[in-house]
C-alpha cells in the first residue's frame, strides 16, 4: 500500500480506502467483519460510513422502519472485538440526513452537528473521530453556526479534521473562507461521485480542492457496477434496482468497448476503473463499497496497475470528460 497526505494535512491515508454503505442492508455482520480484517491487514486505513448508512431500500419500499445507523453499529462491534484496531485505522462518519421525526434531526444546525457527533461516537464504540464531514449542503445553515459547532468538537477531542461530500466548488470555497476568516484550519477532504462515467467533478470541484489543497475520495469509483465487469458476469450489480440496470440500456456499446479494452490491458475492468482514478491529479484515494471479500481483494489489485498515455487516451476515447477544468472547457 501507498500512503499520501489527506489534501494539505499532515495525515497519511492508503491509496484506497473501504467504504461501509453496504454493511447491514447487502453485506452481514460477520463479513463485514472480515471486509474490515482484511482491508487492516491489506494496509488501507481511511474506513468511511455516515450516520444514515443501513437503511434497507427494500423494508423501506415496504414502509417498514429503515435501520439507519446499523453500519456505523457494525463497525462499533468491530472495534469492541479487536480494540487495537482503532488506532491502524482513520475513521471517518458523514451528518446531514435525516436520523429521526423532528424538524431537527436534519441538515447541518449547531444542534444537530453536536447530536449528530456524540450518535455516532456511541454507535461507532470509540471516543473520537478522525475525520467528521458534512454528508451534503445547507442552504439554511450559516457558515458561521457551522464552523462554531465544528470547532467546538474539535476542542472536546470529539473530532481531529473535518471535510465535506456532495458540496459544489463554490460551496467549498465559501466553507474555506469562513473558516479562514475565524482562524479554522477548514476541510482536507471532499468526497464526490467520480469515475469514468462521471466526470463532472473535473470541471470545477477537483481544480478548487487542489488549489485549496484539500484531497478528493472519490465515491461510486465504478458506477454501481457498470464499471466492474458487468457484461462478464451476466448479472446487475447491487440487484436490479440500481443505476446500473438503467445503465447498461443506455450505455451498453460504451461499456463492451471498455471491457475489450480491459482485455487487451489484461487487467479486470473493476481494477482498470479504479486504477484510472488513481491516474487523476488530486484524487487520494476511491472508496471501494465491496460487498465481498472477493470484491475487495479485486479491489486492491488497482494499486499495482500502471496506465500509460496510450492507454489513458484509450480510456478517454471512451468515456470523454467534460473537455478539462472550467472556464476552458466551455469558453475560450
Amino acid at each position: 500500500m501507498d500512503y499520501t497526505n489527506l489534501g494539505r494535512s499532515g495525515l497519511q491515508v492508503g491509496r484506497l480506502a473501504l467504504g461501509t454503505m453496504n454493511f447491514g442492508p447487502l453485506t452481514d455482520e460477520a463479513t463485514s467483519h472480515r471486509l474490515l480484517d482484511l482491508a487492516v491487514d491489506s494496509g488501507v486505513n481511511l474506513v468511511d460510513t455516515a450516520d444514515v448508512y443501513g437503511a434497507d431500500a427494500n423494508k423501506q419500499v415496504y414502509g417498514l422502519e429503515p435501520e439507519k445507523g446499523r453500519t456505523e453499529e457494525i463497525i462499533g462491534t468491530w472495534l469492541a472485538k479487536t480494540p487495537s484496531r482503532r488506532d491502524q485505522i482513520i475513521l471517518t462518519t458523514k451528518a446531514y440526513g435525516a436520523m429521526g421525526p423532528g424538524v431537527n434531526d436534519i441538515r447541518l444546525s449547531a444542534r444537530r452537528l453536536r447530536r449528530a457527533c456524540e450518535e455516532s461516537l456511541r454507535r461507532l464504540n470509540t471516543d473520537h473521530l478522525d475525520i467528521f464531514m458534512l454528508h451534503h449542503v445547507d442552504r439554511s445553515t450559516p457558515w458561521g453556526e457551522i464552523w462554531s459547532a465544528l470547532s467546538l468538537l474539535r476542542q472536546q477531542g470529539k473530532v481531529l479534521y473535518f471535510g465535506t461530500s456532495n458540496h459544489a466548488a463554490w460551496h467549498i470555497v465559501r466553507g474555506q473562507s469562513a473558516a479562514e476568516r475565524l482562524g479554522e484550519f477548514g476541510f482536507v477532504v471532499e468526497q464526490s461521485i467520480y469515475s469514468l462515467m462521471r466526470r463532472t467533478v473535473e470541471l470545477e470541484v477537483l481544480p478548487a480542492c487542489r488549489e485549496l489543497g484539500i484531497g478528493v475520495l472519490p465515491y461510486s469509483p465504478l458506477h454501481g457496477g457498470l464499471l466492474s465487469g458487468i457484461l462478464r458476469k451476466q448479472e446487475i450489480a447491487r440487484g436490479k434496482a440500481g443505476r446500473a440496470e438503467a445503465g447498461l440500456r443506455e450505455d451498453r456499446d460504451r461499456v463492451e468497448r471498455y471491457e475489450r479494452l480491459c482485455d487487451e490491458i489484461g487487467e479486470h475492468p473493476a481494477a482498470v476503473g479504479l486504477a484510472w482514478l488513481l491516474h487523476q491529479p488530486g484524487v487520494t484515494a476511491p472508496i471501494v463499497g465491496a460487498r465481498t471479500v472477493e470484491q475487495l481483494t479485486l479491489a486492491l489489485g488497482a494499486l499495482t496497475i500502471r496506465l500509460d498515455e496510450e492507454r489513458l487516451a484509450a480510456l478517454d476515447a471512451i468515456f470523454p470528460g467534460p473537455g478539462g477544468p472550467a472556464p476552458e472547457a466551455y469558453a475560450w
